[in-house]
């Protein structure tokens, strides 16, 4: 079992330069291939929205400048390790006057640890509409920050949730990770935004609203059964992943993240989540289907 020190050691100072290192991609010996840093997690696991991210970085790379991602859909494989480089190879699926689609396979020492298809559109003209964003919820400015809720905690884990991650995360109703408090419902909401400023270009942004996409998704299952993240003996892990993009935005400006679970079932669950800016613009739609055991279910 990991120690306390050895789980802190490669903890990022600053998890938001930690991130943004995380998305410059280093261009391998053959074209189409590249190569970029795992992230520091105290399970020693590489976070699955790193990856989403990097894959969509490493995606359009391939792409011309003006076709911009409107969806991806990914398959989680093994868990990574942190302590390897990971490796992106694409393929160019297809080329087309208003779309190109790409296939991206992530690799460590050659195995796959995930697989993504992520398509690309030119920017056009069309109908337009859009569900409203929940209008009975706090502003993230009411609500306690991660650190506030984990307050007193000394553990690793706690004090990474509380001030490693790259992104400012605020619950509604409350974090989950050592209990569930009020009424256990399958849905939830997450005001979040980046602990600093991001770089203009609005690829950052939609590359930070991946790794988002993978913050939190399925909590809504162990919500509506009242299972605390710190449940002993529980597994959960992603299985795959989907994600749309409608409208731009900034992942350093508050967004609303609201989701719900229809069902689970044999071992899985399954959450869908929509993205909206605090103007109430829906932004951009995820589905994502995890394992979720427990040991005496």
């Amino acid at each position: 079992m990991m120690t306390d020190d050895a789980a802190r050691e490669g903890a990022p100072d600053d998890p938001l330069d930690d991130f943004l290192r995380a998305l410059r991609l280093t261009p391998g010996a053959l074209a189409d291939e590249f190569a970029g840093p795992s992230q520091w997690m105290p399970n020693a696991r590489v976070f699955g929205g790193q990856v989403l991210a990097q894959s969509l970085v490493a995606a359009s790379a391939t792409v011309p400048a003006e076709k911009v991602v409107h969806s991806m859909h990914a398959y989680f494989l093994r868990a990574g390790k942190i302590e390897l480089p990971i490796e992106f190879h694409v393929d160019r699926s297809h080329d087309g006057r208003s779309f190109a689609s790409r296939r991206t396979e992530a690799l460590q020492g050659g195995v796959p640890i995930m697989t993504t298809m992520s398509s690309f559109q030119t920017i056009d003209e069309g109908l337009s509409h859009a569900d409203a964003m929940p209008d009975d919820l706090p502003n993230p400015e009411a609500l306690p920050t991660m650190a506030d809720a984990l307050a007193g905690i000394d553990h690793p884990a706690a004090q990474f949730w509380a001030h490693g991650r790259p992104f400012d995360i605020r619950h509604v109703p409350s974090p989950l990770f050592l209990r569930v408090e009020g009424e256990h419902m399958a849905h939830q909401a997450l005001w979040m935004k980046t602990v600093g400023r991001l770089p203009d270009d609005p690829a950052i942004h939609r590359a930070a609203l991946a790794y988002a996409s993978d913050l939190g998704i399925l909590e809504p299952i162990l919500r509506r059964h009242g299972v605390a993240l710190s449940r002993p003996g529980m597994k959960i892990a992603s299985l795959d992943h989907a994600m749309w993009w409608h409208r731009e935005g900034r992942a350093d400006e508050w967004l609303l993240y609201a989701m719900e679970s229809p069902t689970a079932q044999g071992g899985r669950g399954l959450s869908t989540g929509r993205f909206f800016d605090r103007s109430g613009q829906l932004l951009a739609s995820v589905a994502q289907e995890g394992m979720v055991r427990l040991p005496q279910v």
